[in-house]
């Protein structure tokens, strides 16, 4: 089999409301919105470099209750900063509740409002 090389080039959330749900990832989070084509639905793209993060506001077919409360032991994806402490100061003002990394890194789990978990961990 040939080897093919693959880049992410986004990844999907669903959402129940795009407008607190970039509150939370913009606001909260910092990332940025970008331009989003009509797709017949409500919802937003925000620009990570070259990769995205899709919010689609559809009904969540997944429970948003009895998650993992350690996001690590969740489905997540993984956001890298050069330094965490600006985030955990975030997360502590808005009283968004997350837990550290239990293996030691300098990295954290947090859930949007929908319960999407997202870790966000410090780059060596």
């Amino acid at each position: 089999m040939t080897k093919i090389n693959f880049t992410l080039s986004h990844s999907s959330l669903i959402v129940s409301n795009t407008v607190e749900s970039l509150k939370f990832y913009c606001d909260v989070i910092g990332l940025q919105q970008t331009e989003r084509p009509d797709l017949g639905f409500p919802g937003a793209w925000l620009q990570l470099g070259a990769q995205q993060i899709h919010l689609l506001e559809l009904e969540n077919p997944d429970p948003t209750t009895g998650r993992p409360v350690h996001g690590g032991r969740d489905r997540h994806i993984a956001l890298s900063v050069e330094d965490l402490t600006p985030i955990k100061d975030t997360l502590d003002r808005t009283g968004t509740v997350y837990t550290l990394s239990i293996s030691g890194r300098k990295a954290l789990f947090c859930r949007d409002p929908d319960g999407n978990a997202l870790e966000i961990l410090q780059q060596p």
